[in-house]
C-alpha cells in the first residue's frame, strides 16, 4: 500500500485552474508592461521592491530574496537597470562586502509612469472578475499556502502584511 496522496477530481481541477491562471496572468502582465512601459514584469518588481524600501535601497541579497530570484539573475537585472539609469549600486555602509541596489529618481519616475497601467491590468485580468467575497477568499487561500511556503514571512504580501 502506497502512502502517496493523489489529488482527487476536485483538487485536480482546482490545481489545473490555478496553474493556468497563474501562468496566463503573469504572461498578460508581462505583455502589458512590455508594451506600455518597455520593461519586463521582473524589472517592474525590482523597481517596486526598491521603491517600498527605506531610502529606496536594498542589499542585493535581500532584493534577490524579495523577488524570488537567484543572486546571479538579480545581479544581471540590476546591471541592466543601471545601464538604463534607473538603479545604481552602492557599497553597503554596514558591511563593505555587501552591495546595495538604490532606486534613482529616473527609476522612480519610470515606476510611477508604469504603475497605473500595471494596476489596471491586474484589475482587468483578475479582480474585475471577482466578487468582494471571492477577493476575501482568494486572500485567505493565498495566506494559508504562504504559511507553509514562507514560514518566516519574508516575501512581500506575506502572512503578516495588511497593506497591498
Amino acid at each position: 500500500m502506497s502512502d502517496d496522496r493523489w489529488l482527487d477530481a476536485d483538487e485536480q481541477r482546482a490545481w489545473r485552474a490555478f496553474l493556468a491562471t497563474s501562468a496566463l496572468l503573469h504572461a498578460a502582465l508581462d505583455r502589458q508592461l512590455q508594451r506600455d512601459a518597455g520593461l519586463p514584469h521582473a524589472y517592474y518588481m525590482i523597481l517596486a521592491m526598491l521603491s517600498e524600501s527605506p531610502r529606496c535601497a536594498l542589499r542585493m541579497s535581500s532584493l534577490a530574496e524579495l523577488t524570488n530570484s537567484s543572486q546571479s539573475r538579480i545581479s544581471h537585472a540590476v546591471a541592466r537597470l543601471e545601464e538604463a539609469g534607473w538603479v545604481r549600486r552602492e557599497q553597503c555602509p554596514s558591511d563593505r562586502r555587501g552591495l546595495l541596489a538604490v532606486l534613482t529618481d529616473a527609476g522612480f519616475r519610470v515606476l510611477a509612469e508604469a504603475a497605473p497601467g500595471h494596476v489596471g491590468a491586474v484589475r482587468e485580468h483578475l479582480f474585475d472578475q471577482l466578487t468582494p467575497e471571492q477577493v476575501r477568499q482568494l486572500e485567505g487561500i493565498c495566506r494559508a499556502a504562504l504559511r507553509k511556503l514562507d514560514p518566516a514571512d519574508a516575501f512581500p504580501g506575506g502572512q503578516g502584511t495588511d497593506a497591498p
